[in-house]
């Protein structure tokens, strides 16, 4: 396995044995580490179903893998968020019952399309924070959302119109709209979206699988993607906030409801909260942030994003086969 370390902001790098030794009960960096195996199995599971236009069985064969590798990471782990069915379901008990007590998000294989297709931007995913750190929506609504990365958190509101939000974004980032990237799920209810940005004058950025990837893309500098907006799952949306507070940048949603009532806007700390907020997400398919499983003779070899209180690191490993 090969650790590559793309930089840090806040904290240093590397173990937090100095959070065990004060006995703060809450995941350390130490701990992120250890979640690299269980989205790495889920990845290798969904990715010998890629191209094979079956979703169905392998979300399951991600979920399967994931359930059976969680349960040797220690933490006494309850999931907020998580998968449909019997396996990493929302409330159930994950981890090996010794270490911190976490919130823990899963998503098995954000992208399900991407799965079927073989098209970008699928990943399997794990949130870990503080126990009553993550919001908690309820898993069938959707969410309305507007990504943006470090420097523009605070030049866009979700209530302002889709072109003076792009000419915000152009204007700090000291260029023109024409120059703006904007990344937009591929969904038919997107449509009119899609003619707004394009009549703002921004680049568009289609995006055919998953949002999770896309949102992280916005928050990393040698991403093309400036903005990420539209709708997608509530779930996603947690998980993929979860990741800004750990990169810099800013997620604002808000949950649609079906009562006619306008729900407020949600910040990234009201769907994060606390400090100890660990990410890592392993790529299906290849995506800006991740490559994706690639398979060779007797071998198999994934990428993994591990983000943990600014730390962002590259995790590259050789699955050699028996």
């Amino acid at each position: 396995m090969e650790t590559k370390e793309w930089g840090t902001a806040g904290r240093p790098g590397g173990t937090r044995a100095d959070d065990r030794a004060t006995g703060v009960d809450g995941p350390d960096h130490a701990l992120a580490l250890e979640l690299v195996p269980v989205t790495e199995a889920a990845a290798i599971a969904a990715g010998r179903w890629v191209g094979h236009g079956d979703e169905i069985s392998g979300k399951a064969a991600a979920v399967e893998a994931m359930h059976n590798v969680v349960g040797s990471v220690p933490m006494r782990g309850v999931v907020v968020l998580g998968e449909d069915g019997k396996r990493l379901v929302r409330g159930q008990e994950v981890g090996s019952g010794a270490g911190p007590a976490c919130d823990v998000a899963i998503n098995a294989g954000d992208g399900a399309l991407s799965v079927a297709r073989d098209v970008p931007n699928a990943l399997a995913a794990v949130v870990v924070a503080e126990r009553g750190a993550l919001y908690d929506p309820a898993p069938d609504l959707a969410m309305e959302k507007l990504v943006v990365g470090p420097g523009c958190a605070g030049a866009v509101e979700l209530d302002r119109p889709v072109a003076e939000n792009l000419r915000a974004v152009a204007a700090a980032k000291g260029g023109r709209v024409s120059d703006v990237v904007v990344a937009v799920l591929n969904r038919p209810w997107h449509r009119e979206l899609v003619h707004e940005i394009r009549d703002a004058g921004a680049r568009l950025h289609l995006i055919e699988g998953g949002e999770i990837a896309g949102v992280i893309a916005v928050a990393r500098p040698e991403s093309p993607v400036d903005v990420m907006l539209g709708t997608g799952g509530a779930a996603g949306g947690v998980i993929a906030a979860a990741a800004l507070s750990c990169l810099g940048g800013s997620v604002q949603v808000r949950l649609r409801s079906e009562s006619g009532v306008r729900p407020e806007i949600l910040h990234t700390e009201d769907l994060v909260r606390g400090e100890r907020v660990l990410f890592c997400a392993t790529g299906v398919t290849g995506s800006e942030v991740l490559r994706g499983v690639q398979q060779h003779a007797g071998r198999t070899t994934t990428q993994s994003l591990v983000l943990c209180s600014g730390t962002v690191r590259i995790v590259k490993t050789e699955h050699r086969s028996a």
